[in-house]
């Protein structure tokens, strides 16, 4: 999953009023000023005109101190253009984006979270295809890939905006020094790793949990995404997840009995909390903490995971020489860097002057930067333009330099991209069984195939 539900109340504001139009543009009633161009800070706006008396709405997942930062992120633009750039972030922007569209009330721009409601969306005739300005932003800064997945049909309506990066793995950095423990650099070395932990017999391996109440099973998920990736490779991993394959397909059984070395193993899991069948109760936001108290060596999660350290204690430090810190989820070879990720996509319900100039201002380095700035930690993009050194956490400058690095493998997470029958339903269930019931990894896929929807 890209980020998991968020809980809050939806949130309307308004930037760039009027009024403090005057630090970008001059009244031209003062005979005093004679300024022969905008002040410098506002020297990249000029291309986007002005756009004084005019109002672009955006909606968008992101609420409370998150939604925030994004409008502080959009503060510039209004101030430097005139336009009034007028916000709202709801938890329920999945069901009821779909519902404005089909009342004709859509928002002039929607932060999509993920390709298929882009698709979903596209359906309805409403989203407009994006201007050549975005799409030169996004050739420019972005790969291949990403523009890809703001496709439909083979034509581009949304450029991508922020990111994350799944597949690492997070360690306490005085344990592994105090054991002489070298971060590996394949998978085969990451098992090696994991027996070696496992025969010095004081602690296990690994820490794991996938419990996440309604949405219970997603962590999961992630971890066959990522085994998929490298041991079945990107162009079948696309055919699986699009179905052009069978979900039960034999490069998809080697995939999860490849994970299950790791979390099927008593001998390996679960590292201060139980055996294997805890991996099901065990709270996905908790399961990395037994680190903390030197019960468990390693735990696979999110770039964004560095929240859950902090909000468990400010006072944890996240980085190389910190209280704990991640290294990327080798790949088969020490050259490659399959990567597993998510993101957000800018789609357009209008056309109007002010709309293309704040969709273009979107895929561009100038918001890039200016939602760094206003991000203390747990946010990053893969546009390339980003100037890293505005990121304040290591951690999202560490996922930063793995999704703009062209020699990665990326591919947005499968279970994203899925009917929700399977993505959010059968794929979530059927591997909670896995660890809580036994059941076997032919019976678990061999279900989820059978329920993929026929039409």
């Amino acid at each position: 999953m890209t980020h998991r539900p968020r809980s809050a109340l939806g949130l309307v504001a308004t930037l760039a009023l009027a009024a403090s139009l005057g630090a970008c543009s001059p009244s031209p009633d003062d005979t005093s000023l004679t300024p022969a161009g905008p002040p410098p800070d506002c020297a990249a706006y000029t291309a986007y005109g002005d756009l004084s008396g005019t109002t672009v709405t955006v909606y968008a997942t992101f609420i409370d101190t998150e939604g925030a930062e994004y409008e502080s992120s959009f503060a510039k633009f209004g101030e430097c253009t005139g336009a009034v750039i007028a916000y709202e972030g709801s938890r329920d922007f999945e069901a009821q984006l779909p519902v404005r569209v089909e009342a004709g009330a859509a928002p002039d721009i929607a932060i999509v979270p993920q390709p298929g409601l882009l698709a979903t969306m596209v359906e309805t005739g409403k989203v407009r295809p994006a201007p050549a300005a975005v799409s030169k932003n996004v050739d420019t800064y972005w790969s291949a890939s990403w523009k890809a997945y703001g496709s439909v049909d083979g034509v581009f309506y949304a450029a991508p905006l922020g990111a994350s990066a799944k597949s690492f793995v997070w360690y306490s950095p005085a344990m592994f020094e105090a054991a002489g423990y070298e971060i590996p650099a394949t998978w085969a070395e990451l098992l090696a790793l994991t027996e070696q932990i496992s025969q010095a017999g004081d602690v296990k391996p690994w820490c794991a949990g996938i419990e996440s109440g309604t949405a219970t099973g997603w962590p999961a998920t992630d971890w066959v995404e990522d085994m998929v990736l490298r041991f079945a490779g990107g162009p079948t991993y696309d055919k699986w997840v699009s179905h052009d394959i069978a979900f039960n397909d034999p490069a998809i059984l080697e995939a999860l009995t490849e994970m299950g070395k790791i979390l099927r193993n008593d001998a390996y899991v679960n590292a201060g909390i139980g055996d294997v069948q805890s991996i099901a109760a065990e709270a996905w936001t908790d399961a990395g903490y037994p680190i903390l108290d030197g019960q468990c060596y390693l735990h696979r999660a999110a770039s964004f995971y560095q929240t859950n350290w902090t909000t468990l204690d400010p006072s944890i430090k996240v980085g190389p020489e910190g209280d704990v810190w991640a290294f990327p989820l080798p790949g088969l070879t020490a050259d490659s860097q399959p990567v597993v990720g998510g993101g957000d996509f800018v789609a357009a319900f209008a056309d109007r002057p002010e709309v293309v100039a704040f969709q273009t201002f979107l895929s561009s380095p100038e918001w890039a930067n200016a939602k760094a700035a206003a991000t203390p930690q747990g946010w990053v993009t893969a546009n390339s333009g980003l100037d890293s050194s505005l990121l304040a956490s290591p951690m999202d400058q560490l996922a930063f330099q793995v999704l703009s690095d062209p020699g990665v493998e990326f591919r947005f997470d499968g279970s994203d991209l899925m009917p929700s029958e399977v993505g959010a339903g059968s794929f979530w269930r059927e591997l909670t069984d896995y660890f809580a019931l036994g059941k076997s990894e032919q019976a678990v896929l061999d279900a989820i195939e059978a329920s993929w929807p026929k039409n």
